[in-house]
């Protein structure tokens, strides 16, 4: 008969197992070395990519033991059901897996520009399309009370305005007292143009410049930050550094989201 002999190995010097666990999305781990911690976005090539409260993002690679995962040692392995999707939204929603967009409701939520629609657009598309709600921009709020009464805004065609520079005293806020529809909601953020609803650490510079009084505002910034003179061009190079409400003022994300619940709300 074969003889065993027992393991005298005392437990504190045999080998711990370190568990493997799949980089999905959303997970936050810590980096020892660095002591980065952040949530997975991105497992690839050998690498994940990790961003942190702040929004920045590092890659390391997938190292045995190389995370800690709620303070235990982790090897993060690549997800085996495919390519990873993300679990949430641009606009920090739980995404829905493979939703298909539903029927465009009645009712609207107005911007007041292009660079307004494709920003909101940009972080909230998934979710207005799993909403139903359609953005158009009007290219100013001057004629707002006529826009407002041709849409007969009503319980089941709500309307929701986003307005630029809504401070008390300006002409938009005028403009926007003036529309008392309890069907339409008006409401905005205090910056003089969308583009300063972007974060400045988001695209590298300290601030937004100030341009004096009389100047065509967008024009004065990129002469202001060296851009060149193509407001065009600019936009489109902002756009690129928006990822995620991240990048984004609380003044704008409370009021969007504001408009987005308003349209949305079920008539009794």
């Amino acid at each position: 008969m074969r003889q065993y002999s027992p393991d005298l190995t005392p437990p504190w010097k045999k080998p711990r197992t370190v568990p493997e666990v799949p980089a999905e999305p959303g997970l936050v781990v810590e980096e020892p070395g660095t002591g980065f911690c952040g949530a997975v976005i991105r497992c690839e090539a050998g690498t994940v990519t990790l961003e942190d409260r702040f929004g920045k993002h590092r890659v390391f690679p997938l190292a045995p033991g190389g995370f800690l995962l709620e303070g235990r040692v982790v090897t993060l392995v690549k997800p085996s059901s495919g390519p990873v999707r993300p679990t949430r939204t641009a606009s920090g929603s739980v995404a829905v897996p493979e939703a298909r967009a539903r029927v465009a409701r009645a009712g609207r939520i107005y911007v007041e520009g292009r660079h307004d629609a494709e920003l909101v657009e940009k972080v909230w598309g998934d979710d207005l399309r799993v909403e139903g709600v359609v953005v158009e921009y009007l290219e100013g709020v001057d004629d707002l009370p006529a826009i407002v009464e041709a849409f007969a805004p009503g319980p089941d065609a709500r309307l929701g305005v986003l307005v630029d520079h809504l401070v008390p005293g300006s002409k938009e806020w005028r403009i926007a007292e003036s529309v008392t529809s309890e069907h339409a909601l008006v409401v905005g953020h205090p910056y003089i143009d969308v583009w300063e609803a972007v974060k400045p650490s988001s695209l590298g510079i300290g601030s937004w410049p100030r341009v004096p009084r009389g100047q065509d505002w967008k024009t004065g910034v990129c002469r202001a930050l060296g851009w060149p003179e193509n407001t065009g061009a600019a936009w489109t190079g902002i756009l690129s550094h928006v990822r995620s409400y991240k990048d984004l003022q609380p003044e704008l994300l409370g009021r969007v989201e504001q408009l987005i619940d308003f349209v949305t709300v079920q008539p009794e």
